[in-house]
């Protein structure tokens, strides 16, 4: 276990790194002991940080659900981060690619609670009894740790890579649409690069929010009415630079468009 200094300083080498958009040595090379427990403590030091400083939290990201992102990233189980409310842009948005590091594009759904959800023994059919509506999202990664060799104790430190979500307009609720069989299909400035159904995340993309009620328990929270949770994606990512044209499309979900600039 590293102690409470060592996680305020990498912390705050975290918050310096997303405030300068640089990249920081991996944790784990310079602190090979380090625990998960450790990784979500440094994370919930910058949280905190970063609510102090005004941010207002509206939600949680779920990371590393599907084969296909485990397979890019060499990490085999899921991770959460924390999404703040100066981080959601609607379709069409023009994203500033300088606010990020290592910029790639993530195909998801989002899904907003109109229930509080709690562990430990919550399931499938407890999530989509909490779940409003779910929402189509392309999810922007930043990474502030350098890619090589990490590990899912330098991501979740990291705020599981998070940057920032574009949403869709198309609502639907979980019984007006099997979500499992939600299609993604993601272009880049006009060619097609990845494709994907919902059901690669971990079977239905609402296990992951019964996963993070249950992780929520472990550490004597529950997630909260009227939470976006982002339930991790279905593709791989996708790099994308400034003057990217990017557009996905879901198809019952409608499509989602940004730009890079």
């Amino acid at each position: 276990m590293l102690s409470e200094e060592t996680i305020t300083l990498l912390a705050a080498e975290l918050a310096e790194a997303d405030r300068t958009h640089s990249v920081i040595p991996r944790i784990t090379q310079r602190y090979p002991d380090a625990t998960i427990e450790d990784s979500y403590a440094i994370q919930g030091v910058w949280r905190d940080s970063q609510v102090a400083a005004g941010r207002r939290l509206v939600g949680r990201k779920i990371g590393l659900t599907s084969k296909a992102m485990q397979q890019a990233t060499g990490i085999t189980e899921p991770d959460y981060g924390v999404m703040f409310d100066d981080t959601v842009y609607e379709s069409g948005a023009a994203i500033p690619v300088d606010h990020f590091s290592n910029v790639r594009i993530e195909v998801e759904l989002a899904f907003v609670l109109k229930h509080p959800l709690e562990g430990p023994d919550c399931t499938l059919d407890d999530a989509l009894a909490a779940i409003d509506y779910a929402v189509p999202a392309l999810e922007v990664l930043n990474s502030h740790i350098e890619l090589e060799g990490r590990t899912i104790i330098d991501t979740i430190s990291d705020n599981a890579a998070y940057g920032a979500m574009v949403l869709g307009s198309v609502h639907k609720s979980p019984d007006e649409i099997d979500l499992r069989w939600v299609p993604g299909v993601l272009s880049r400035n006009g060619e097609i690069e990845e494709t994907g159904v919902a059901a690669g995340v971990l079977g239905h993309p609402a296990t992951g929010v019964a996963w993070l009620a249950n992780k929520f328990h472990q550490h004597g929270a529950r997630l909260e009415a009227g939470e976006i949770i982002l339930a991790g994606s279905f593709t791989r990512p996708m790099w994308v630079s400034r003057g990217d044209e990017v557009l996905c499309d879901y198809g019952p979900m409608g499509t989602i468009t940004c730009r890079f600039v």
